[in-house]
């Protein structure tokens, strides 16, 4: 049995060596492992795997060896070599064929929110995001920054249907949103999230209001289907350009990206534009009442810190910031997922 110092070695271990696992997730993602192994008629050996991807063969076992230890693969021997085959995990999250795939995320992750995280000591120091030292890039303009060429946008764009592919079913099941006719998803990117809402209360109108050149990336790259009149575009500036009129605004991720001072202005101008009766649904990853807690809630909140100048918040502090804008009767429902939703009445 080991004492409470050789435990807290192996638990500071395990912390410092946090960015290696990520790196060997993203590598194998990058590469192509998981949807070779995928398509593959059978499990592959390293030498194999190797051959098709074109990578070191001695590379290419340590990577595979270590993605077995995180349960990303599975090995079995055949005919006295090692052969290799997805989990569940990597069949249903990382191959691109599957439905639920997070690889655009992961790809982003890696790109681009790794590189501003190394900065994260800064970041704490001036308070500020990091794409400066990052990329080198200004960093006053946050969508100047986030959106830093089209490739890096469409890459964003898609890490976000990942991500609605998995948690947009429970945010938008949390509430019956039934009564509502007209709804506007405010920066709702590549309409993933209108896609599902529509599907899922099928005598809705759903408007996405973004940004144009947001809008123009949808339209190329996410095109709705000719047939699907209820869902449409929008562009504009939410701080400043007129929001269109709807009975409830869904602004998902958005207010975790803003300060305090630009929530309650976005806030305050949906209420002005929102329709007697209806309301705003805010879908954030939810602090714990002393913002101790879940760990990735918090670590979200560190991302906000190198990425964003914003923060996740408390159920206390989203009611906070919705109360003075003129919403009434906030509820919140934990999902159980990432993510959770507030509902708003005006």
């Amino acid at each position: 049995m080991s004492s409470p110092e050789e435990a807290a070695y192996r638990l500071l271990t395990e912390y410092t060596n946090g960015f290696m696992v990520s790196q060997v997730l993203f590598a194998a993602c990058e590469l192509g492992v998981f949807d070779l192994l995928s398509e593959a008629p059978e499990p592959l050996g390293s030498a194999a795997v190797a051959a098709h991807l074109g990578t070191c063969p001695r590379g290419t076992q340590l990577l595979l060896d270590t993605c077995v230890s995180l349960k990303l693969l599975q090995v079995q021997t055949r005919g006295g070599e090692a052969v290799y085959r997805n989990t569940e995990l990597s069949s249903t999250y990382l191959v691109r064929a599957s439905p639920k795939c997070q690889g655009n995320m992961v790809l982003y992750l890696a790109r681009t929110t790794y590189l501003c995280w190394g900065h994260l000591a800064q970041a704490v120091r001036d308070g500020k995001n990091q794409y400066r030292k990052a990329f080198g890039v200004p960093s006053d303009d946050l969508f100047t920054a986030i959106y830093r060429s089209e490739g890096e946008r469409v890459l964003f764009m898609r890490g976000l249907q990942d991500v609605w592919s998995v948690s947009g079913g429970p945010v938008l099941e949390a509430f019956d949103l039934s009564a509502f006719r007209l709804i506007c998803d405010v920066g709702g990117g590549s309409g993933a999230l209108a896609k599902q809402c529509a599907a899922r209360y099928p005598r809705c109108r759903v408007t996405v209001f973004d940004t144009p050149d947001v809008v123009r990336t949808a339209k190329e790259h996410f095109p709705i289907p000719e047939e699907e009149e209820r869902i449409s575009f929008c562009e504009g500036d939410f701080f400043t350009d007129p929001l269109p009129e709807a009975d409830l605004y869904i602004l998902a991720r958005v207010l975790h990206d803003w300060s305090d001072e630009r929530c309650s202005h976005l806030l305050t101008r949906i209420q002005r534009a929102c329709r007697p009766g209806g309301g705003v649904l805010v879908i954030e990853s939810l602090l714990d009442a002393d913002g101790r807690g879940p760990l990735t809630t918090q670590l979200y909140s560190l991302n906000m810190l190198v990425q964003t100048e914003g923060r996740e918040r408390t159920p206390a502090q989203y009611a906070a910031l919705l109360a003075p804008a003129g919403f009434r009767a906030v509820q919140c429902r934990a999902t159980g997922g990432l993510y959770d939703a507030i509902l708003a009445r005006r």
